[in-house]
């Protein structure tokens, strides 16, 4: 797969389309008791596990004065063979990208976890050398008007399409991954060994090993 992002929440963007009916659908049976599922444990409609596990993305952009931020973001994913859609709270970042229009997307690896970690607790607005203080370093994207964090080895290169109501969405521009994690010159994830946020066990977890070839092992039925 020539993709580097391998996971899609297309709910995400089905539930910010919900139309008015369905919305007051939900309010009118909102006190409804839950029917129990048999052979099953209910959580409920806002259990922490509804979209677990989460992809660890890294959002890095410049401010007025070229400072570098990065955050980490979990409620991301692909919207289409170009564009990725991340839902975003106020924050540094977010006043950023209103200022450049641009950042990058990392993906966080378990060389990385305590540093991505750390960008996730905390705020640029209250650490404006959060960058230098995790020991990081970076070069300026020669695409777009944001920085390349050099300690993640795949980084994208996006610019703004959309920002409404806590919904972003990027359009990519370049993708740039470092050697390390290449095999035949395509991005490895057993390599590059991304994380993931496991929501029922409140940590993070590494992906890698292959169980099935995509498009392939479902032949074993349709065949």
């Amino acid at each position: 797969m020539k993709r580097a992002i391998t996971f899609i929440l297309a709910a995400l963007v089905m539930l910010t389309g919900c139309n008015t009916n369905i919305n007051n659908t939900k309010d009118m049976n909102a006190n409804e008791p839950l029917q129990e599922v048999t052979g099953r444990k209910n959580f409920g409609p806002s259990h922490a596990l509804v979209t677990t596990p989460q992809p660890c993305v890294m959002i890095a952009t410049w401010d007025e004065n070229k400072n570098p931020d990065v955050m980490m973001a979990a409620w991301a994913g692909q919207l289409d063979a170009r564009q990725i859609v991340i839902s975003l709270s106020k924050h540094k970042t977010t006043d950023n990208l209103e200022k450049t229009g641009a950042f990058t997307i990392s993906f966080a690896d378990e060389r990385t976890v305590v540093e991505s970690d750390y960008f996730g607790l905390v705020s640029g607005n209250k650490v404006p050398d959060k960058v230098a203080r995790a020991g990081f370093t970076l070069t300026p994207s020669p695409n777009v008007n944001a920085p390349i964090i050099n300690e993640y080895p795949l980084t994208l290169e996006c610019k703004v399409v959309s920002f409404e109501d806590g919904m972003l969405i990027g359009e990519i521009i370049n993708q740039s991954a470092d050697e390390s994690i290449l095999t035949d010159g395509q991005v490895d994830l057993a390599k590059l060994r991304p994380i993931v946020f496991d929501a029922a066990g409140m940590c993070y977890r590494a992906l890698g090993e292959v169980v099935g070839k995509a498009w392939g092992a479902g032949k074993a039925i349709a065949e």
